[in-house]
């Protein structure tokens, strides 16, 4: 296949979560490729550096300073655009903890952020597609938790599982009228995100997961952008309802 099916010159892309980590290194790519990228986020720092990132190489940027928990907000974000051509959906939390001490609030938290967003997302993103006529491309994140589980992933494991049907169902239903909805399922990335248990919980992590992924190394955000990109673009035209794993090779599905 041609490379200018990545090329998504004249297009406008969505993509939440862009403020930092894999959000920050999908729009910065699909940039690259051509897209004017809409960049959402509550970290308006984190935007602004986002969108220098943006416009220091060439490309277009907008920021919006909403989080995808506010329904109406983000609507308003997504309409914003006029015509949609690609939503990537990965503004997420990560929530760990052993499953006898799950509050409902832990499970509220993480399903609101991981999963309501994602739906409200892909609402909005859809809705303008349809009423554009656009033959356009979804991209939700899920999680490598999905084929792996692991101690303490309850919250987390179950709103990216649910992500999984959020793609599969959409694929389906949306598929006739052209738009395809694809998952992007990573293993352990060094983000900001992973960060956060603190330096030397994440350094044990990812000594053991160094150890456990064939290709003996942990994931940059930048692995996960060309998984974006690829299901963003004219590339996957004919791919939809389905999950790709950058991961290593630590997980391998049927």
């Amino acid at each position: 296949m041609a490379l200018s099916a990545y090329d998504l010159t004249g297009r406008t892309a969505f993509v939440t979560g862009a403020g930092s980590g894999i959000g920050r290194a999908s729009a910065v790519l699909l940039a690259g490729a051509g897209a004017r990228v809409h960049c959402a986020d509550r970290d308006a720092d984190g935007l602004d550096g986002t969108a220098a990132l943006i416009e220091d190489r060439g490309g277009t940027a907008r920021v919006h300073t909403v989080g995808v928990t506010d329904r109406s907000g983000l609507a308003e974000a997504v309409r914003s655009c006029g015509r949609l051509d690609a939503l990537a959906a990965i503004a997420g939390i990560m929530h760990s903890g052993p499953v006898l001490e799950t509050r409902d609030e832990d499970l509220d938290r993480v399903l609101n952020v991981n999963f309501k967003g994602v739906l409200y997302a892909c609402q909005e993103a859809a809705r303008l597609m349809l009423a554009h006529g656009t033959r356009g491309s979804i991209v939700t994140m899920a999680s490598g938790a999905v084929d792996t589980g692991g101690a303490g992933l309850l919250c987390y494991g179950a709103a990216k599982a649910a992500v999984v049907q959020l793609t599969k169902t959409p694929a389906t239903e949306l598929g006739p009228h052209g738009v395809r909805v694809n998952a992007v399922a990573p293993g352990w990335i060094r983000t900001p995100m992973t960060a956060r248990p603190g330096r030397a919980a994440r350094a044990r992590t990812e000594a053991v997961t160094t150890r456990m992924t064939p290709l003996g190394r942990v994931g940059e955000p930048d692995d996960v952008a060309h998984a974006v990109l690829y299901p963003a673009s004219d590339a996957s035209a004919f791919t939809t309802g389905q999950i790709l794993r950058p991961n290593g090779g630590v997980a391998m599905p049927w």
